[in-house]
């Protein structure tokens, strides 16, 4: 996406009044926009149209949000994905994220937060590499070595004890962040804005749930590495620090 074209952005709902509030809505703050009502028809237009960021309804008239998303990622489309739900509880977050998405509102929502949404979450998307420097031990432009792992921050791979572990976008980012910091506790509010973008609204529910998945992958392959700091943060350090 270049700097001088307005960032597109796909809205599939099938609610006309919701599709019309937010395409008016993304339009008075110059975005392009386009729309589908359900599903399969979103993802034809996902794929022709390929817009920089997709607000995607969770319950539509064919198939799920959640779907519509598993078929995006499966065809290898990274394209930003905010989930527009009227069900906030921790099972559906947790399937949404799980499923390649990015980021969620539920429904009602402030037309300013969703906006600042879309703009924090198409910033970071436009990101090499998530802001921060830190004890990471960073090698030839773009990697970052500690204790097993390496990241490879051009690529966006990485791999612990030299076998890959595949990530989506957001937990990369997540990742490097605090390998960049490693040894350091970083508090959720350095995470959010690093990770996330300043402008980030969330929950940390949606940080605690990324944590999750990070630990879940990371795990398989040696020692715990990302540690909890009670109240404050989290940090990531080899086995055998303290």
């Amino acid at each position: 996406m270049a700097d001088d074209v307005p960032p597109h952005v796909l809205v599939i709902d099938d609610e006309p009044n919701i599709r019309d509030l937010v395409r008016a809505a993304l339009r008075f703050h110059g975005f392009t926009v386009s729309s589908a009502g359900d599903g399969a028809t979103g993802l034809d237009c996902a794929r022709e149209e390929k817009p920089d960021l997709i607000l995607l309804d969770v319950l539509l008239p064919d198939i799920s949000g959640f779907e519509v998303c598993r078929k995006l990622r499966g065809r290898g489309d990274d394209v930003p994905v905010i989930y527009l739900t009227a069900r906030d509880t921790p099972t559906d977050t947790v399937t949404g994220l799980s499923l390649g998405g990015d980021d969620y509102v539920t429904k009602p929502f402030s037309v300013e937060a969703l906006i600042a949404r879309i703009r924090a979450l198409l910033r970071r998307a436009k990101r090499d590499a998530p802001a921060g420097e830190g004890t990471g031990v960073r090698g030839s432009v773009g990697l970052i070595h500690y204790a097993d792992l390496e990241i490879d921050e051009r690529k966006w791979k990485v791999r612990r004890d030299g076998r890959p572990i595949d990530l989506s976008p957001t937990e990369f980012r997540l990742l490097a962040y605090l390998a960049g910091n490693a040894g350091q506790v970083v508090t959720r509010a350095q995470i959010l804005e690093n990770v996330w973008g300043g402008e980030y609204t969330g929950q940390s529910q949606v940080l605690e749930t990324y944590i999750s998945y990070l630990r879940r992958k990371l795990d398989r392959y040696g020692p715990p590495l990302i540690r909890t700091q009670r109240g404050v943060g989290y940090a990531l350090r080899a086995p055998d620090a303290r």
